[in-house]
């Protein structure tokens, strides 16, 4: 597995995350093959949230592992926090609550990254920077990062806290990739040029924060997988023909697709199969050409101005 460095920390973390957000559909047996399987493929960063299943997910997780002080040196934990039912959540006593519930659920003392899930639009940035330097101060979270947030979200947050925020966990795909299209149509007046996200991107390569990619093959806002959907046709049809040419899957070109950015993202699995998870990481090893990767981008319905 490849590593990247994450964010401004001295981190090297795998290439590939593991997200958990599903892990409590799987009974135990399975869990704990799948939990294991990832960490014979090199995959030992696994993404969570207290809100996966209420909790359910970082439960399953730690019984599938067998967490113990041995485990826990092999692997890189990541959840994140701020979401509640019918509202969002920065103050300083949920964050602590909601890590406190996280480690119980994880059977661990401390988490390597916490991130903050959704921005709060009642958030106190002081009082998160306190939050941050008990979790810290006690070691209970090690690094910190957010989820879902523009730059001057994460400028004003940062303007408090002492740590280095690392990642921005965002949703992208090949279908739903407006943080690279509104760069590519600069200056124009076209649907694709509107900036939705502040220019996140470049903002996040310019600061050394890494993305982590969510729901990389999904289309709109889990409206479901492109891949093999007679609704992309185009797109399926370019992305097997470059599979073949790699003699590999169409999962593994999808996930190279967004390898191939220089801005050494982090992609989030959200799958519980096995086999799907090693094409992912596959891709690790695949490096697409300019060509290839402007076909695929095209072939999703993108243009060039």
């Amino acid at each position: 597995m490849r590593t990247i460095k994450l964010g401004k920390s001295d981190l090297q973390v795998p290439t590939i995350a593991v997200g958990c957000m599903r892990i409590n559909r799987l009974g135990k047996p399975e869990a704990e093959h799948f939990v294991h399987a990832a960490l014979d493929a090199g995959a030992n960063y696994f993404d969570h949230a207290d809100v996966y299943a209420d909790g359910a997910c970082e439960e399953r997780f730690a019984d599938a592992i067998h967490m113990n002080d041995t485990v826990r040196e092999k692997i890189f934990l990541q959840s994140k926090c701020g979401i509640r039912k019918g509202s969002y959540d920065f103050s300083k006593k949920h964050i602590l609550e909601a890590v406190d519930g996280s480690l119980e659920r994880l059977k661990t003392d401390y988490l390597d990254v916490l991130l903050l899930h959704r921005p709060d639009a009642l958030m106190e940035p002081e009082e998160v920077a306190e939050a941050f330097d008990q979790l810290y101060e006690t070691g209970k979270v090690h690094h910190f990062g957010v989820s879902n947030q523009k730059p001057m979200q994460i400028q004003l947050l940062q303007k408090y806290i002492k740590q280095p925020l690392l990642a921005d966990q965002l949703q992208l795909s090949i279908t739903n990739a407006n943080m690279i299209t509104q760069g590519l149509h600069v200056n124009m007046l076209d649907d694709p040029a509107e900036d939705r996200d502040g220019s996140v991107l470049d903002f996040c390569r310019l600061n050394d924060i890494t993305i982590q990619p969510w729901s990389p093959f999904q289309y709109g806002f889990f409206g479901g997988v492109f891949l093999n959907n007679e609704k992309f046709p185009e797109l399926n049809a370019k992305i097997d023909e470059i599979a073949a040419r790699y003699q590999v899957s169409n999962t593994t070109i999808t996930m190279a697709w967004l390898l191939r950015h220089p801005a050494k993202m982090q992609p989030v699995t959200g799958t519980m199969n096995e086999e799907h998870l090693k094409d992912c990481i596959k891709a690790t090893g695949i490096r697409l050409t300019h060509e290839e990767w402007y076909e695929i981008y095209l072939a999703a319905g993108n243009d060039l101005p």
